[in-house]
């Protein structure tokens, strides 16, 4: 079934109806050629007029994707995807059926077919749907509204619904008939026509649904496509409704008839005709980055999503791709070739390429929000996998920023900052105490394990190191779940749920969403960090906390430069504030003592992430570690004033293959050195201390470990039986 139309165009066709009727009236009744005649002198003399893109089609022109220092090529993006092909070399059933899905009369009119716009007037008046413009003037509008060479509000006008642009739409046509054959047009027409599922044209959409050429499309096939013209999203039988997609090659098959380009017969068995799909994936320019760097086609697909999205951009999402793919844009991106190189380098030295479980990375720039890197131990690749493995060592999911089939992964005990900030945010101070035990038994119901007599009770992971009176800095350097799950009891869960949401973190898993927008009060466990989020989810809502509560969203580019050289306004941050500069201040001070530092007064007393404070040469750093139930994942989130780093490990084809605790200290290496890389060079930034306000009395006995976490001055490094310490500390206490 065709979609609803609007209120809208309801009305525009009665407002056209009443331009029209007249002239429609006038003419109804003149025999066809002289009604062309009419038509012809209408036109005469208009075709020196028409947009230079009607007159000679224009030549797409290659987009330029560059890393942030402008030099460093990613790829390029062109019209892969659209392959003009000659008439001859389209299958007679494919040109027979586009004239009978779409224009009847083609052969008949001269460009604008009166009588057919009468008849669409009439059904669409009464309720009904018919289009009313002819293959020419269709061919007139997508010429007008992706012509590269127009601007984006004369793009946007070739598509509106105003007498005006329809009278224009017209008159274009009807000039274009007096110097182009029909079989012109046709060519024309099939050949930038959009079919659905990215492909423009029809070579592109043969070698889409069925990988062959247009000239050996059967019939049934050749239907099914001419009958995707009139609405190719929701007709695709890829990703919209096949049953409507195979209703609608009915209504093609029946116009064929009609129009005597088939027989009954001929149309009855290709009704019967099975749909055999044959979908090749879209070609993309993200495949076909730099030789040597495949792992840049993450970072590129994440841009392209991000530009497919940009209303700048055309006002569809089939419009911003071609304007990609044509629109000769210079777009200087956000990924910084260095951090990325390093990024990569860890990722695949914690899991090889062939390993089945993944290290998937994000870097971002705090206070803009750009994305620095996307790494992952995989080839962006559309080339086949062994057998058995369906998604590695190549494969072009969204594993890092997540989208289409990927909902993330648990992150665990990282999702603590945001019950940290949301009592913060309440007035409860760093200095909040609780005598946290083992075990703990609270208010949701539960049943088997984990459970206490018909309720939820979780536990710490190591008792001895854990268990006893907490504040938030010790609490967190030491990953204590049940002073955790108390504090945000105290605060509310949804308030915690709400946090996160507001540090940008999506719910992309259905189950996850539900929980959140029905029943947050009640999801106690999600400080514990139960719900599936990216790296890219991650890295940029802790760079929130380092850029001081300023949230910005994810960013691919630094400038988008059209071809004309105009800047366009996508590169700039959208930020926004998101936390009180003080509460932000108080997080970073209590999310130094997991990576091995000291808080501004002096309340840290050990960490799960020491190394980190080594690795970084004593540079101001923060971050937090993270298991998920059983280790199915490990993840490690750090960050300075300029960077914030996020991995976790998994196997993003099976939640329930634990990648064990023993890579934790691996993945909190890998991020470490990323970190490193990114700001070698850049001056060291200390962290602002909160208020006292914040801070509260931490007067009681603070537990110290057998190694001063202080940081290392000039002449005083750690020695190697220290580093020995930290390290049996460490496994003595990972949470």
């Amino acid at each position: 079934m065709a979609p609803p139309r609007s209120p809208l165009s309801r009305l525009f066709t009665v407002l056209l109806a009443g331009v029209l009727a007249g002239l429609v009236l006038a003419v109804a009744a003149l025999p066809g050629n002289l009604l062309l005649g009419f038509a012809a002198k209408a036109a005469v003399g208009s075709y020196a007029a028409l947009p230079e893109a009607l007159r000679t089609p224009v030549t797409p022109q290659r987009s330029y994707l560059y890393a942030n220092d402008g030099k460093t090529l990613i790829t390029t993006f062109h019209d892969v995807n659209r392959t003009d092909v000659p008439l001859d070399e389209i299958a007679p059933v494919m040109r027979q059926a586009i004239v009978a899905a779409e224009d009847r009369r083609f052969y008949d009119h001269g460009g604008a077919d009166l009588r057919g716009l009468l008849r669409a007037v009439v059904s669409n008046v009464s309720g009904g749907q018919q289009g009313g413009s002819t293959l020419t003037m269709q061919y007139v509008r997508n010429v007008l509204k992706t012509d590269p060479g127009r601007t984006a509000e004369e793009r946007a006008a070739a598509t509106e619904q105003t007498v005006g642009r329809k009278l224009q739409e017209i008159r274009y046509a009807m000039a274009l008939e007096q110097r182009l054959s029909k079989d012109e047009i046709l060519n024309r027409y099939l050949n930038i026509a959009y079919f659905g599922s990215g492909a423009y044209g029809v070579a592109a959409a043969s070698q889409r649904y069925f990988a062959k050429s247009p000239a050996e499309l059967t019939l049934g096939e050749a239907a099914l496509l001419a009958g995707l013209v009139q609405s190719p999203e929701a007709y695709s039988p890829i990703s919209g409704d096949q049953d409507a997609a195979l209703e609608r090659r009915g209504y093609v098959l029946d116009s064929m008839v009609e129009t005597g380009a088939i027989s009954a017969e001929e149309a009855a068995r290709a009704r019967t005709e099975k749909l055999t799909l044959r979908p090749t994936a879209q070609p993309n320019g993200c495949t076909a980055v730099a030789e040597g760097h495949d792992d840049w086609g993450f970072f590129c697909d994440y841009l392209r999503q991000w530009w497919l999205a940009q209303p700048e951009f055309g006002a569809t999402v089939e419009e911003r791709e071609q304007a990609l793919r044509r629109g000769g844009y210079t777009v200087v991106t956000s990924l910084d070739p260095q951090v990325q190189a390093t990024a990569q380098k860890q990722a695949t030295s914690v899991y090889s390429y062939d390993n089945k479980r993944a290290l998937p990375i994000a870097a971002v720039e705090p206070g803009t929000g750009r994305v620095l890197a996307m790494a992952v131990n995989r080839h962006y690749s559309l080339d086949a996998n062994p057998d058995g493995q369906a998604n590695h060592p190549n494969t072009v999911n969204p594993l890092i920023s997540g989208g289409d089939s990927v909902d993330g992964y648990q992150a665990g005990s990282t999702f603590k900052l945001f019950t940290m900030l949301a009592a913060l945010e309440a007035g409860k101070p760093l200095s909040t105490g609780f005598d946290a035990p083992g075990r703990l038994p609270t208010r949701y119901a539960a049943e088997g394990e984990g459970s206490c007599d018909g309720t939820w009770c979780p536990a710490n992971a190591n008792p001895e190191w854990m268990d006893g009176y907490r504040m938030m800095w010790d609490g967190f350097g030491r990953s204590v779940n049940t002073y955790f799950v108390w504090l945000a009891e105290q605060v509310g869960q949804e308030k915690v749920v709400e946090m996160a949401q507001r540090l940008g973190i999506t719910f992309r898993a259905d189950a996850d969403a539900a929980f959140a927008e029905n029943d947050a009060a009640n999801w106690g466990s999600f400080t514990l960090g139960v719900a599936a989020t990216t790296p890219l989810d991650l890295a940029n809502a802790y760079a929130t906390v380092a850029a001081e509560g300023t949230y910005c969203t994810p960013l691919p580019v630094v400038s988008v430069t059209a071809a004309d050289g105009e800047k366009v306004p996508v590169g700039d941050p959208s930020c926004r504030r998101a936390l009180d500069a003080d509460v932000a201040r108080a997080a970073t001070d209590a999310a130094r003592c997991p990576v091995g530092q000291q808080s501004a007064f002096a309340q840290c007393n050990g960490g799960t992430a020491t190394s980190v404070n080594r690795i970084l040469d004593g540079r101001p750093v923060a971050g937090k570690t993270g298991s998920s139930e059983r280790n199915a994942t490990e993840t490690f989130v750090g960050f300075t004033s300029q960077v914030a780093v996020a991995g976790i490990a998994a196997n993003p084809d099976d939640p329930t293959d634990s990648v064990g605790a023993a890579v934790q200290a691996r993945v909190i290496d890998a991020v470490a050195r990323i970190i490193a890389t990114a700001v070698d060079g850049e001056p060291e930034k200390a962290f602002a201390a909160p208020s006292r306000e914040l801070v509260g009395d931490p007067r009681r006995p603070v537990e110290r470990p057998p190694v001063e976490q202080r940081r290392p001055s000039e002449d005083r490094r750690p020695s190697d039986d220290q580093r020995q310490s930290d390290l049996r500390r460490w496994l003595q206490g990972r949470g």
